[in-house]
């Protein structure tokens, strides 16, 4: 055999019984009634799973199917629909916990293969590279999600909720969506920032998150910029679009500015800062320091509650 096809089916061999296939019914009349179905994966040894919100959305039961066919219910612990994730936790047993990467670690231009159940084909695996980073995607609800890595590793309704993993078989993204209608423009969300929201599902049952307003993507900040304004970045973040009525707006950041600090701590990408957008920021002034044409501003924004979306 081949050495590409060795390393595939080792990397495949290594994360397979970690995933699920996920089935979703809603009761009607007195009766229990297909809803859907889609992907997840074990994270932890005591049953917690990822998945996307959409997967499991309006669903009234929740099941789980293991790698050797065995069935179990799920409940559902906590799901954020702008980030489109959700947690579950399953009594299954038999399966192994998916090794979790670092999404901060991925090169353009690196292999990856994506594992789910593309219309109900339990455990089909596709392969690709990655396409490009820092990409930015509307949730179902009209947020903009940051740090999105775009592959052309086939997804297909069903995928969702499954793992995007690299050859060592570590997971580095929770596969998410595709462009309908499109070739190989398909999109996962980062396993980091999955990690950082798993921690408040679990914790609250939701993500109770600052909000400033800014979509945005990471770029190289260029040397000579950074030196002359005595920055450590090596990245920044490009602000694409600053969210109408926003607490960016109110503060005076304005599109094309790059975030390079928040509270005089480096920003190089969209998850630090997220992991600062804590919930005791909410209410308070913060700074946020901006590079605007050869300027370095510092700007007071108040950040205020994330509304949580259905």
């Amino acid at each position: 055999m081949d050495a590409f096809s060795e390393m595939v089916i080792g990397a495949v061999d290594s994360a397979k019984s970690s995933i699920v296939k996920i089935e979703t019914y809603k009761n009607q009349n007195g009766k229990r009634i297909p809803q859907g179905t889609g992907s997840g994966f074990f994270f932890s040894s005591d049953g917690y799973l990822f998945t996307n919100s959409h997967v499991i959305h309006g669903a009234d039961r929740i099941r789980v199917m293991l790698f050797d066919g065995e069935n179990y219910e799920a409940t559902l612990v906590g799901k954020d629909a702008d980030s489109d994730l959700a947690v579950l936790k399953s009594d299954a047993k038999n399966f192994h916990t998916a090794r979790l990467g670092d999404s901060n670690d991925l090169r353009i231009g690196q292999f990856v293969i994506a594992i789910g159940n593309p219309y109900g084909f339990q455990h089909t695996v596709t392969t690709g590279v990655v396409s490009a980073l820092q990409r930015t995607l509307r949730s179902t609800t009209g947020r903009l999600m940051d740090n999105i890595v775009q592959t052309d590793a086939a997804l297909n309704p069903g995928n969702s909720g499954g793992p995007l993993i690299n050859t060592s078989g570590e997971v580095i993204g929770v596969n998410s969506a595709a462009i309908p209608g499109a070739q190989g423009l398909c999109f996962a969300i980062s396993i980091n920032t999955a990690k950082t929201i798993a921690a408040q599902l679990i914790r609250f049952g939701k993500v109770k998150r600052a909000y400033l307003g800014i979509s945005s993507q990471q770029v190289d900040f260029v040397p000579k910029l950074a030196h002359y304004h005595d920055l450590k970045n090596k990245r920044a973040l490009f602000v694409v679009k600053v969210e109408p009525n926003s607490p960016a707006q109110t503060a005076g950041v304005k599109d094309g500015d790059f975030v390079v600090a928040f509270n005089d701590i480096p920003i190089e990408s969209s998850d630090d800062l997220f992991r600062m957008l804590t919930e005791e920021k909410i209410g308070i002034f913060q700074h946020l320091t901006v590079v605007r044409n050869d300027q370095k501003l510092d700007v007071r924004v108040t950040p205020v509650e994330s509304r949580q979306r259905a």
